[in-house]
């Protein structure tokens, strides 16, 4: 068993004693068989001295118990990690920042407090994942959709406070930016609540974000201030209708024009829905392409002689040929929600903006009522455009082999660059020579997301095996990565673990002023320094490196 720092084994033991009496001794795991559970499977430290494991494990089933929880690791100065599920793969999963950590497992604190159609929100505790949800809102024939990433195992609150995503409307795409009102045991061992929530019986916790006095809920989104007990998130009507419209551009620079009128449209938010960028040029489809409809891929002898060059396909070359074969070389696909007369008016409006674009066209396929029937959504490869959970994503082709080890999994390198064609092809080229250096297995053409309003996303998932050496040269990849992309002004905004420091480290203006102001919160919120240690790189006054 792997102790926390600084801590005795007479205190350690006497804290486990203590954890046990609150939540039962069966809810407490020490056991080398049941911290198994609690490694992140997708380590990139695998096996390694560095790897952050778990002394214990204690999975408590109300607010109360993890108050008491807390006021006993505060007593013996012990580090306790939070977690919701534990799905973050790619990003963590259970494990904590800090090996030795204790992680409070609030799995088991998975009721639905509240939930109001006519207002549409709804009240959770941590447990409460997005297939409990739906299921949920299905049982009780509730006209209200929920927006889930891919994959929807994961819990609501976890995956907003770690800056998740899912594919619906704009509006709810951003988890954190959709909740409403936040409990938080604080690092004291106090419960607070956020916004509206500090006034006793207060009415409008879900409906009115700002509350009284500073808006204080980003303070526990990617930080260690506390333990989220409770949370409210704004949930959106089930659409009457859906469909789906293809737009296609002949030129690669067409991208430049195309992505600034999109940008108009979602500003003005006649584009709600998710719109994913595909190449029928290379035959690479957008993230979430292909729903109902979409532009197949095509091949022609011209441009596979271009994409199969060993130095890695010009897209100059790329796009005289595509040009001379009469492909296409972009595509951008639209979801379009609501009453069939708003989605027929939004495509208008759509077409009439992109078509200053020569030589642009376009299709809109079936305006579809909602719910699909199931044998539509069955063969469908992701139905989280639909309000449906799945499990789906883990059906895309794997990464086989990596420098000739079995890969097990990823991990995420997830920059965000502007909203713009000149950035999307800045990027695309200065990720593909990265690529092609390290000989990573990605696609010719990396596409940015449009998951976020106003950036793109540019995630990226680097293999992890079981091999050493391997992962140690792939975390050297991803701290190039991070460097390359500060270099170009492009931050991370989401990172595992292992990465939290060098990500951090970025986000230096003024002298790394962001970073002073977060650890002088940690040092007045969590004196004794025992909340989710390192989490984000911000870390309590003895776990800090001695500034130069």
């Amino acid at each position: 068993m792997t102790l926390p720092p600084n801590v005795t084994q007479a205190d350690f033991a006497a804290a486990l004693k203590a954890f046990a009496a609150i939540v039962g001794s069966e809810w407490l795991f020490t056991s080398d068989e049941d911290l198994e559970l609690y490694r992140d499977s997708y380590s990139i430290l695998w096996d390694e001295a560095a790897e952050p494991t778990a002394s214990a494990a204690i999975a408590p089933e109300t607010s109360e118990q993890v108050v008491e929880l807390v006021k006993i690791a505060n007593r013996y100065k012990i580090p306790i990690y939070p977690i919701s599920t534990g799905k973050n793969l790619g990003y963590g999963g259970a494990a904590p920042a800090v090996a030795g950590s204790v992680v409070l497992d609030l799995k088991r604190m998975n009721r639905i407090v509240e939930i109001d159609e006519r207002n549409a929100y709804v009240v959770v505790e941590p447990g409460v994942s997005y297939f409990d949800l739906y299921a949920y809102i299905q049982e009780k024939g509730l006209k209200l959709w929920i927006d889930c990433p891919s994959p929807g195992w994961g819990s609501l609150i976890g995956n907003a406070l770690d800056g998740g995503v899912g594919v619906t409307l704009a509006s709810y795409r951003s988890h954190f930016d959709a909740q409403c009102g936040i409990e938080v045991v604080l690092p004291d061992g106090r419960m607070m609540r956020t916004g509206m929530g500090a006034m006793p019986n207060a009415k409008t916790w879900q409906q009115f974000r700002p509350g009284f006095g500073p808006r204080i809920d980003g303070l526990f989104k990617q930080s260690n201030f506390g333990v989220v007990t409770k949370m409210g998130f704004w949930l959106m009507p089930a659409p009457e209708n859906f469909a789906t419209g293809v737009v296609t551009v002949p030129k690669f620079h067409d991208l430049i024009p195309l992505v600034d009128i999109i940008g108009r449209l979602e500003q003005s938010k006649i584009v709600q829905g998710l719109w994913t960028l595909s190449s029928p040029t290379t035959g690479v489809r957008g993230d979430a392409a292909h729903i109902i409809g979409g532009v197949p891929p095509q091949v022609d002898p011209r441009i596979t002689a271009v994409m199969n060059d060993p130095a890695g396909a010009d897209m100059t070359k790329l796009d005289v040929a595509a040009q001379a074969a009469g492909v296409p070389f972009w595509a951008c696909e639209f979801n379009l929600y609501g009453p069939a007369k708003l989605i027929a008016a939004q495509w208008e409006c759509i077409c009439d903006a992109i078509r200053t674009i020569p030589g642009a066209q376009f299709k809109l396929n079936a305006i579809r009522p909602l719910p699909l029937p199931a044998a539509e959504l069955a063969p469908l490869f992701d139905t989280g455009p639909f309000g449906i959970p799945s499990l789906r994503t883990f059906s895309m082709g794997p990464m086989i082999s990596y420098e000739g080890e079995d890969v097990v999994g990823h991990v995420f390198f997830s920059p965000v660059i502007p909203r713009t064609g000149e950035a999307a092809i800045e990027a695309m080229d200065v990720f593909a020579k990265l690529g092609r250096k390290y000989k990573l297995p990605s696609p010719p053409l990396q596409f940015p997301s449009s998951i976020f309003e106003r950036a793109f996303l540019f995630a990226m998932g680097l293999p992890v095996t079981r091999s050493a050496t391997v992962n140690a040269k792939v975390r050297d990849i991803v701290r190039e990565l991070i460097a390359v992309s500060a270099e170009h002004g492009w931050g991370e905004y989401r990172t595992a673990p292992a990465f939290y420091d060098t990500v951090m480290e970025t986000y230096s203006y003024n002298d790394h002023a962001l970073r002073d102001f977060l650890e002088t919160l940690k040092d007045a919120v969590d004196p004794n320094g025992i909340m989710s240690v390192g989490r984000y790189g911000i870390r309590p006054r003895a776990a800090r490196k001695a500034k130069a």
